[in-house]
């Protein structure tokens, strides 16, 4: 397993998705059913994954040619790596779902974790800015990014899992077109969303050079932040700045108030 390399030209962007396999479990009924321990007969598993590095071209994986398409011990070998060499993961719902899943099956597996990295997940921000009709990808990539996320028509619903795990060689290549579309709306989601986000990973200071340009925050476009104002806090006078790449805000870390005038300044109870 690699590890990660000094960049200088900013962050590490990784977007990433994945699919998994169901559990296998007895049950009496297919409404509202508590399922003990006991009654589990195969525990759920990753089948696939697809990446893309800010910059570079999508990347896919999956199961399809594994004895068992549940033995996801290769797939978490590349997502080790892929995780490693990222600053930022993008993901939707990932928080809650992708990352754990990944971090749990690394446990299992007795893998150590990948170094860190910083998340953004588009579900959470989108929910933090704003009340859209729906936080689900679906929406979002056509409401705000006018970017359709793939449906597998051929294998509706449940069938197209149900199929891959069967060996069905075509509900793979729908799987894998599938788990790459949501990649690419995921993506353009993020772009949709960047400007919004108060605490976006800062590509400054991914940066390893001192020349001096004033790098965007947000998007990490040297040389296209415009003055435009000032930031206040209770104790502070900053100078704010917009990107006319991405359309992000952002202020100078430099506190513009002299000593004298912080010392005169009342803070209310």
């Amino acid at each position: 397993m690699g590890r990660r390399e000094v960049k200088n030209t900013g962050p590490n962007i990784t977007f990433l998705d994945i699919e998994t396999a169901p559990l296998v479990v007895y049950t009496w009924g297919i409404w509202e059913q508590n399922v003990g321990i006991n009654q589990i007969i195969k525990p759920w598993s990753l089948m696939s994954v697809a990446w893309m590095v800010e910059g570079g071209s999508m990347r896919y994986q999956d199961n399809r040619h594994a004895d068992d398409p549940r033995d996801d011990r290769e797939l978490l070998i590349t997502l080790w790596d892929v995780l490693d060499a990222a600053d930022v993961v993008v993901t939707q719902n990932g928080i809650h779902f992708d990352i754990r899943r990944i971090n749990a099956r690394f446990i299992e597996l007795g893998m150590s974790p990948p170094s860190s990295f910083r998340q953004v997940d588009t579900k959470v921000e989108a929910k933090k800015v704003a009340a859209f009709v729906s936080n689900k990808l679906e929406w979002l990539a056509k409401a705000i990014a006018g970017s359709e996320k793939q449906k597998h028509k051929n294998f509706p619903g449940f069938e197209l899992w149900s199929e891959a795990l069967n060996g069905n060689v075509k509900a793979w290549k729908e799987m894998e077109k599938y788990n790459r579309q949501d990649v690419v709306a995921l993506r353009a989601v993020y772009l949709k969303l960047r400007p919004w986000m108060k605490n976006h990973p800062n590509h400054g200071q991914y940066r390893e050079d001192e020349d001096g340009l004033q790098t965007c925050p947000k998007c990490g476009t040297v040389d296209r932040m415009q003055a435009r104002g000032y930031s206040y806090t209770a104790a502070g006078k900053y100078q704010r700045y917009v990107c006319t790449a991405c359309g992000g805000w952002s202020r100078a870390g430099k506190n513009l108030l002299t000593k004298p005038k912080r010392a005169t300044l009342l803070k209310g109870d």
